[in-house]
């Protein structure tokens, strides 16, 4: 089978099994597995597959039909330009969340140190480290999956620049001490009842225990946002990644928590995406 036969026949399955983004899907899976570049199927697609080229990539198009996500099958995905490792373990980090990172990186300075509270993947944190100078950090998850994850990531990236972090196993402030001057976090914020109603990629393939903010989505805001400010220095910052309806009510809980300058910042399509705040005991 030629290059271009496999893509095509990819392609169709693809677009029969209901994958949205079918064509692109086929074509990466092409490449990821037989080393196949979109110039090469355009340049050279009349070339024969290796049979074991050919074997691996149809059993990367049937977990695909089967709905498992693109970059569970391929194990990897860019964030802020840097290549993370990710499986079921974690949530796949979307462009979204480098909202998170760029009003971070906004406010920190060399020296200080960050605490990443549901680490996943550990791609904000370790984000925040590379693009920063000597800066360090922490970063905790409840999941020992994820925090496998987060190590390999750091190990990685590591690779290259040289990182100041630690990772740790905690239910939020459970096994953290001291002070931070910058706390990030991307918590579970889906509504319970809405799971349900999301696409097989997210619904069936990534964690439930990453993805189930409770009842109304907001437990984890309500857990974490009043107990912040024992883990913060005078004059510190939070940022906490929201779901696209829940700016004003996060905002209402950090106020009321003692956070001064709270501000909702928007992501590039437009919504509510992050809610940051200056910790300053009374809201002074």
């Amino acid at each position: 089978m030629t290059c271009e036969e496999a893509y095509r026949q990819g392609a169709k399955l693809l677009k029969n099994a209901g994958v949205a983004e079918y064509a692109l899907d086929a074509r990466l899976l092409l490449e990821h597995f037989c080393g196949v570049t979109r110039q090469d199927l355009l340049v050279h697609g009349d070339r024969s597959l290796a049979g074991r080229e050919e074997q691996a990539y149809f059993q990367a198009v049937a977990r695909r039909e089967s709905r498992v996500p693109l970059q569970q099958i391929t194990g990897t995905q860019e964030f802020m330009g840097l290549p993370f490792y990710v499986n079921e373990n974690v949530l796949i980090p979307r462009q979204d969340t480098e909202t998170v990172v760029e009003e971070a990186l906004k406010v920190l300075k060399p020296g200080m140190e960050l605490l990443d509270l549901c680490t996943g993947s550990g791609c904000i944190l370790l984000s925040l480290l590379y693009y920063s100078e000597g800066c360090r950090g922490l970063g905790t998850d409840i999941s020992d999956g994820a925090l496998t994850v987060a190590e390999r990531n750091l190990r990685g990236i590591s690779e290259k620049k040289e990182l100041r972090a630690g990772l740790c196993k905690s239910d939020l402030f459970t096994s953290v001490t001291g002070r931070f001057d910058v706390i990030v976090s991307n918590p579970p914020y889906i509504a319970s009842e809405v799971i349900g109603t999301l696409e097989p990629e997210v619904k069936a393939h990534e964690p439930a225990l990453a993805l189930d903010g409770g009842g109304d989505g907001l437990d984890f805001y309500r857990r974490m946002i009043p107990e912040s400010g024992k883990y913060l220095r005078e004059g510190g910052f939070i940022f906490l990644e929201i779901g696209y309806d829940q700016g004003a009510a996060v905002s209402d809980l950090m106020k009321a928590a003692g956070f001064a300058d709270v501000r909702v910042k928007q992501d590039l399509s437009g919504f509510d995406r992050v809610v940051s705040g200056r910790w300053k005991k009374n809201g002074a």
